[in-house]
């Protein structure tokens, strides 16, 4: 009974199937109906697919995609599927319309049937994987991109011939569909997309040297822009993550993973090099020796193209990206929004090192011309020289360092008013402490020498019985020693209005003016 029921079944669907092939190759519209009612009736929809896709489909995609790769061109261009696609679509138009618009139409109960999925799109992708394999590797990542989104048209295009929203889904729900989709290994090419765009940046950072950039503009125009091959590596790169011909929208949230681990990665090479640089680190860190090997005003660009790259994030970059992510919910894009303006932030918790490298610089030129002052205790000593009524030469040299910093080209260019000011601050403030130091040194030394100096005469006096033919009237060699050093605070203290800073506003100007000023001049600043 079973043998003839099978029998049965065959000879039946032998029937039904040359009368299907007869009714497509007439576009007989009722005899097509017929057909699929009594495919579905005998619940053998896959047989009704299976013959439509290779006696219609199969034919006409193997003419646009043959399935001998050696009939296709070799190369980037061979492997293109996007005029395919268009071709494709055509003969979907002009071929297969008929045919679903029989299996859509209203209460025809011919719903079950899904030509789009296993017959077109079942026979596209076999067409792919034998005729153009090359289309589906991610090694290529340009040509891949632009085919998986030409993929992403076409599959749009094949559902505009659905009738409903359910008809829709039921389309994304086949097998078949979701094959085609696995064959896009976004990961791979996820992966490969990283390692270029970070390698260019790690690239860029594992030079020995800051790399300035020569630019044929105007000054004024030059201000606006990076002076780092660096910098300009790093706004490149995260530029590049959300260009139309890189970004992949599901997966974006890895391409902005991928633009925070860039900043981060920036950041952290300049942290690292100014920390070695203060520590007196060679050769420590890979990465580091830029800013080892660095003038100080090699720092002025950097101070520039942080405070560029700063505004840049959390302008026209964060305003591209939320435009590229504007179909994502509103609580999405406050997340994007944040997490960008954080990694500025982390570029601008650099800027106070930086300064402090700059200070640092400058202050220890100035302190070579300082550390002059230890000779004035020799000169008073060692002569006879009477009561001094100008400054020393070495005064003018003090500040020189820092005026000719800031007006070199780097400083007059790129350095902003704001930074200008802070510098001058934090340098004044920083050699008058090391002046206070060595002025204090100096005097308790001379004062500490002639009071010894005192005792042992007048200790060899009580033993010879004689005075000394030194009037107590005389101007000491410690009183020629504060009045110098008096003289030459004042000097300098001219030296730093010149540079719109008060004196009398620094505190250890104060301190080292009471320290050589004369007793009645103690209570006044006067310069």
């Amino acid at each position: 009974m079973e043998k003839r029921i099978q029998s049965a079944s065959l000879v039946l669907d032998a029937s039904l199937g040359h009368c299907f092939v007869d009714g497509l190759e007439h576009r007989d519209e009722n005899a097509i109906y017929n057909c699929l009612r009594a495919y579905a009736a005998i619940d053998n929809t896959t047989g009704a697919e299976d013959i439509f896709r290779t006696t219609v489909v199969s034919p006409l995609i193997e003419r646009i995609i043959p399935h001998s790769s050696s009939q296709v061109g070799s190369g980037p261009l061979g492997d293109e599927l996007e005029g395919d696609y268009q071709l494709i679509m055509e003969c979907i138009e002009k071929e297969c319309k008929f045919l679903l618009e029989i299996s859509s139409s209203a209460n025809s109960g011919l719903h079950v049937f899904d030509f789009l999925a296993n017959s077109i799109l079942k026979e596209v992708l076999l067409a792919i994987q034998k005729g153009k394999p090359g289309a589906l590797s991610p090694g290529r990542p340009t040509e891949f991109l632009k085919n998986y989104k030409s993929s992403l048209v076409f599959l749009a295009h094949l559902e505009g011939y659905c009738a409903s929203r359910s008809a829709v889904s039921k389309f994304r729900s086949e097998a078949v569909y979701s094959e085609f989709m696995k064959q896009w290994n976004l990961g791979v090419y996820s992966s490969l997309r990283f390692q270029e765009i970070a390698g260019a940046l790690d690239s860029a950072l594992m030079v020995t040297a800051l790399t300035p950039v020569q630019k044929s503009h105007a000054k004024h125009e030059d201000s606006l822009e990076l002076t780092l091959q660096q910098s300009i590596t790093l706004l490149e790169s995260l530029r590049s993550c959300w260009r139309e011909e890189v970004l992949v929208i599901s997966c974006s949230d890895k391409f902005l993973r991928l633009s925070l681990q860039l900043l981060s990665r920036y950041s952290t090479w300049l942290s690292s090099g100014l920390g070695a640089r203060r520590m007196g680190r060679t050769g420590s860190n890979l990465g580091s020796e830029w800013a080892i090997s660095a003038v100080p005003e090699d720092f002025i660009y950097v101070m520039h193209d942080i405070n560029r790259l700063v505004t840049e994030l959390g302008g026209d970059y964060l305003q591209s990206v939320l435009e590229v992510l504007s179909s994502c919910p509103s609580e999405v894009l406050d997340l994007v929004k944040q997490s960008i303006l954080h990694g500025g932030k982390s570029l601008k918790d650099v800027l106070p090192q930086i300064m402090s490298t700059m200070t640092e610089s400058v202050v220890e030129k100035s302190v070579e011309d300082l550390r002059q002052l230890k000779g004035i205790t020799t000169t008073y000593r060692m002569t006879n020289k009477p009561l001094p009524v100008r400054h020393s030469p070495y005064v003018s040299g003090i500040l020189r360092p820092l005026q000719a910093f800031l007006d070199g080209e780097q400083a007059t260019t790129y350095l902003t008013r704001e930074a200008r000011h802070e510098l001058i601050q934090s340098v004044t403030e920083a050699i008058t402490n090391r002046y206070y130091e060595l002025a204090s040194d100096t005097v308790n030394l001379a004062r500490k020498t002639e009071s010894s100096l005192l005792r042992i005469r007048h200790n060899a006096q009580r033993r010879t019985g004689t005075s000394s033919d030194v009037s107590d009237n005389n101007v000491s060699d410690t009183d020629k020693i504060c009045m110098q050093l008096f003289l030459d605070v004042q000097e300098y203290g001219r030296n730093l209005a010149s540079l719109g800073v008060k004196a009398a506003n620094i505190s250890a100007y104060r301190s080292l003016w009471q320290c050589v000023a004369p007793p009645d001049r103690q209570n006044e600043i006067n310069v």
